[in-house]
């Protein structure tokens, strides 16, 4: 065997570190909130970025070692957009050997049309392609519809909708579709961008970029984004803490009456008294601190 040059091998650790991470991430998720089932057909939405590019590799790479048998389909929308390179995906998918579809719809003619210039399509574009996926997964049978968001996508739209429409909302990482005809996973909810960044670079997948929403200025998602990493940086952990708090919420300390009833608190002190035998002035209780150290024989 050839021995690697350092900086070889050094990249090849990395890489492997990196992979094993993403797996790891990846797998967790899915068995946290049951993403993936024993027979699924799960629909791979691949836009040509290198969140779902790394998202079928990563799916491709579990399907091999998980404990339950499920389909993939990669299926990609062309919108139509002028200069868009339709010819990379097929050959890119028809490599690997991944069953595909390809949607045409001319979506972005319609944003075009409905959204002054200047102004940001990406609220209408999104609508228009996931009632589109939504009703072509139903056409090919697929039990679940696979999207590439991470977790600071999920942080980000979480202060989207606290600083923009006064709602304390995110992405989960499984949805019901309001309609029920389709449940939406996020394999990649527990994994940061830069790490899949790093791994779509280092795995050279050949990205298409967005011309339409992606690359447009002064969007609100590139405002939130800018402050989380600012965060990050003067704070590191703060997004992954962020994220944790939406897995652990307290209904009874937040405000929304629709979800807890405040009205119908009542005061209770027997309860209170069984629960805090200990509480300074309970009656049958212990009265004093001195008390109080003593029954603990302390």
């Amino acid at each position: 065997m050839v021995a690697l040059p350092r900086d070889s091998r050094k990249q090849q650790l990395e890489y492997n570190k990196l992979q094993k991470r993403l797996r790891r991430n990846a797998g967790k998720a899915i068995a946290d909130y049951n993403m993936i089932e024993q027979g699924d057909r799960v629909m791979v939405c691949l836009s040509g970025g290198k969140d779902s590019f790394a998202m079928l590799d990563i799916l491709l790479s579990l399907q091999k070692t998980a404990p339950v048998s499920f389909e993939l389909v990669a299926v990609n929308m062309d919108q139509k957009q002028p200069g868009f390179p339709e010819e990379v995906l097929p050959r890119y998918l028809e490599g690997i050997g991944v069953a595909f579809h390809i949607i045409e719809k001319d979506t972005y003619s319609v944003v075009k049309e409905k959204v002054a210039e200047g102004k940001t399509t990406c609220g209408l574009c999104s609508r228009l392609r996931r009632g589109t996926l939504y009703a072509y997964a139903e056409s090919i049978g697929a039990s679940k519809i696979a999207l590439g968001h991470h977790k600071d996508d999920i942080v980000e739209t979480l202060f989207l909708n606290m600083f923009y429409g006064s709602r304390l909302k995110a992405m989960p990482p499984k949805l019901l579709s309001d309609d029920k005809r389709n449940v939406v996973i996020r394999p990649l909810a527990y994994c940061r961008e830069a790490d899949l960044a790093k791994y779509a670079a280092l795995r050279q997948f050949p990205l298409i970029p967005c011309n339409l929403c992606g690359s447009q200025d002064g969007l609100q998602r590139q405002a939130v984004k800018a402050m989380l990493q600012q965060w990050d940086r003067q704070f590191p952990g703060r997004t992954d803490n962020i994220f944790k708090a939406l897995q652990n919420i307290s209904l009874s300390q937040m405000a929304d009456i629709a979800l807890y009833d405040f009205a119908a608190l009542t005061i209770d002190r027997s309860a209170a008294r069984a629960a805090y035998p200990f509480a300074t002035g309970a009656p049958g209780g212990i009265g004093t601190s001195t008390e109080l150290i003593d029954a603990m024989n302390l």
